[in-house]
């Protein structure tokens, strides 16, 4: 006899939920189309947060009107007023919120279970992982927020015995847990013992989370962004299996795995492993100076140039390569650079975009940033395309990018950034570096690309000079 019987409503509608994620994600990976993907995403999210609400019998309506109310307060009013260059702070906190979402959903879980005398190991396993997950991803991202508001130093923070102590806070954590299981699954009515070992738990995995952020330095925030995203994803997926939610699961598997493979891109676009930017402490000492020009011989001179000048350059070059790094983003220099670039093209002169894996501070900051400005796609190149056309530009326009255009990387073995894959922008017949000062940049070290004798610098606010340098062309 034929089995008629059909699953309930609920798992249709995350079954549609977790095909709108994938093709979400999937349209995410190109800025002609992440606006849809976006959308096509955040429907799938709405149609299984209705289906939880209309199927689910514990719902208190007033609380969650509430909850909702405010959230949506507090969404608008941060993609209203966020400025861009806060969105990697504004990506940390809310990855920091899913990951303590996914915390405390777990410890309720556990309380309950515990109560009823229910719980089995695998149960307690389960819950396990996402408490100490969750709470690792939240008191990551705060810090990391932290260091990206620049509310305390983004510079590494070490000190002596930290593998130790972070080795140990990792002993105890492990212990706790395996303890807690123990307890649970020979002893369910001794709940006390239980109890003090899981939020024990909980409390080695947040002060974890803090330590393993603190010595990471302001360089490799894209990197460890992305590993706290997947780490949110992962605690996610098992909240998913605590609370039996398939669309828990498709979801958090969806950002742990995509978080895991953009951190292995970041680390190999920086040439180092994963455990090398969690515990090479990179940036932590800064070299006194630039000690060698692109060449390997160095100058000792940095050259400044007028406005007029790099105008002069910039309006009978043939092609132009512009080079936007976190100094652009700071001044908001991003609509500026666009109209200089239109300017540029209405003469003739080819303009192209190379875009470096990690400039800025999270993974596509820069491209954001272009698309917000509506720099045409097909104009924004990647690092593997755009670093053999640099031999035949005529200029290349640095505006901020500071660690990913130093030549040292190539030849400097006692550099930190030594074998990390650069743009080529040396290459070029002439640079041009907007800058506000000689300030290093996020790895702490001096660039020697501005000792080199095809480069010079035009000091200031990156949007007035890149206004002003608008102006300067139209008048050549």
């Amino acid at each position: 006899m034929t089995d008629t019987t059909f699953a309930p409503p609920i798992e249709y509608a995350y079954l549609i939920t977790g095909v709108l994620f994938i093709v979400g994600l999937r349209l995410l990976g190109s800025p002609k189309t992440a606006r849809l993907g976006n959308r096509i995403a955040a429907a799938g999210m709405l149609i299984s947060l209705v289906a939880v609400l209309l199927t689910s019998g514990f719902v208190s309506w007033p609380i969650l009107i509430i909850g909702l109310v405010c959230g949506a307060i507090v969404g608008i009013a941060g993609a209203q007023n966020v400025k861009m260059t806060a969105m990697p702070q504004m990506v940390a906190i809310f990855n920091g919120a899913g990951g303590g979402a996914a915390a405390m959903v777990a410890a309720a879980e556990f309380l309950t279970h515990l109560d009823a005398q229910s719980i089995t190991p695998d149960v307690s396993i389960t819950i396990l992982l996402s408490a100490v997950v969750g709470a690792m991803s939240f008191t990551g991202s705060i810090l990391a927020y932290l260091k990206l508001q620049e509310l305390m130093t983004g510079r590494p923070i070490v000190y002596a015995g930290q593998q130790i102590v972070n080795a140990l806070l990792a002993l105890i954590m492990v212990g706790a847990s395996v303890f807690a299981v123990y307890t649970c699954a020979t002893d369910p009515t001794n709940t006390t013992p239980a109890i003090v070992a899981f939020f024990g738990a909980m409390a080695a995995a947040a002060a974890l989370g803090v330590l393993v952020v603190l010595p990471i330095g302001g360089a490799d925030m894209p990197v460890i962004i992305s590993l706290l995203n997947s780490f949110t994803g992962l605690a996610a997926a098992t909240t998913g299996f605590v609370l039996s939610n398939n669309v828990l699961i498709i979801s958090g598997a969806l950002v742990g795995a995509s978080g895991t493979l953009l951190t292995l891109m970041m680390g190999k676009a920086m040439n180092r492993s994963v455990t090398n930017v969690l515990f090479g402490a990179f940036g932590a000492v800064a070299t006194s100076g630039a000690s060698s020009g692109a060449s390997g011989a160095s100058s000792g001179t940095v050259r400044e140039a007028s406005v007029d000048d790099v105008a002069t350059m910039l309006a009978y070059a043939n092609q132009v390569v512009i080079v936007p790094g976190y100094g652009m983003a700071v001044a908001q220099a991003q609509h500026s650079v666009r109209e200089l670039a239109d300017q540029l093209e209405s003469r003739g002169v080819t303009v192209k975009y190379a875009i470096h894996p990690v400039a800025g501070r999270m993974p596509g900051h820069m491209n954001v940033l272009l698309a917000e400005a509506n720099v045409p796609y097909p104009s924004l190149f990647d690092m593997e395309d755009i670093n053999p056309d640099f031999p035949r530009t005529d200029v290349a326009l640095v505006i901020g990018a500071n660690d990913v255009t130093n030549p040292a990387a190539r030849y400097d073995t006692a550099s930190p950034i030594y074998g990390m894959p650069i743009l080529d922008v040396d290459k070029a017949e002439r640079v041009v570096v907007l800058k506000r000062s000689m300030k290093p940049g996020f790895a702490g070290i001096d660039n020697a690309l501005y000792e080199d004798p095809r480069c010079v610098m035009l000091f200031g606010d990156a949007k007035k000079s890149v206004d002003a340098l608008t102006a300067g062309v139209k008048r050549v």
